[in-house]
């Protein structure tokens, strides 16, 4: 049997290289960048995924170390008030009146009410006056440790003297070049009722929650 031959000619050649570089360009496409391309999208999709993971812990440890600053500041959960239901407002007054009874003089202003979540901060100004400071600590110690949650900040004071009248009177006193005087201190501060709206019933005075 005889078995056809014969050379190939350049022109042949050059297409079957061709042909050949084509072959090893679809198997390079196929087998190797078509998996590559889809290991890299998937791997950016997980990372993506993990972004929003990490941003959503992160958001919820801010929180979490938001609600143990505040625990800490009302101080150790033994020692802490009960917060109310939500409107209080009428008995936190009546207690801060029961309590400021000892001054001698006293300002109190409701600055705003506030919503996060299910808890309300009642903010408010309180301004008094004692004769002593044992009485000015007695009534801070107090407000402190009211039955109602309550947090005082940015507190200030100052001691005044009064020239004591005729056959008056005072629980503390100086004498300045033989003239007596009665020392008075007046104490300034902020302050914040905690109350949740678990029980509560919202009325009209009750704001938007600022969380949303």
């Amino acid at each position: 049997m005889k078995v056809l031959s014969r050379d190939f000619t350049t022109k042949e050649k050059v297409m079957l290289l061709i042909l050949c570089l084509l072959l090893v360009g679809l198997a390079y496409y196929r087998f190797l960048w078509v998996p590559c391309t889809d290991a890299v999208s998937t791997a950016n999709s997980q990372r993506e995924s993990l972004q929003t993971e990490l941003l959503t812990a992160m958001a919820k440890e801010k929180q979490l170390k938001k609600m143990s600053d505040e625990l800490d500041a009302l101080g150790e959960l033994q020692e802490t008030s009960r917060m109310e239901s939500y409107n209080n407002t009428k008995a936190e007054l009546t207690m801060l009146n029961n309590i400021l009874e000892a001054a001698n003089d006293y300002s109190i202003s409701f600055s705003g009410v506030t919503k996060d979540g299910d808890q309300i901060r009642r903010n408010f100004s309180l301004s008094f006056e004692t004769d002593s400071f044992a009485a000015a600590k007695q009534i801070i110690a107090l407000l402190s440790k009211s039955e109602y949650r309550c947090l005082l900040g940015d507190m200030q004071y100052s001691v005044a003297l009064r020239r004591l009248g005729e056959n008056e009177t005072a629980r503390v006193t100086r004498t300045v070049d033989d003239v007596v005087y009665a020392e008075t201190v007046n104490v300034t501060t902020m302050a914040t009722f905690f109350e949740t709206m678990y029980g509560g019933t919202p009325d009209a005075g009750l704001p938007a929650d600022k969380t949303v």
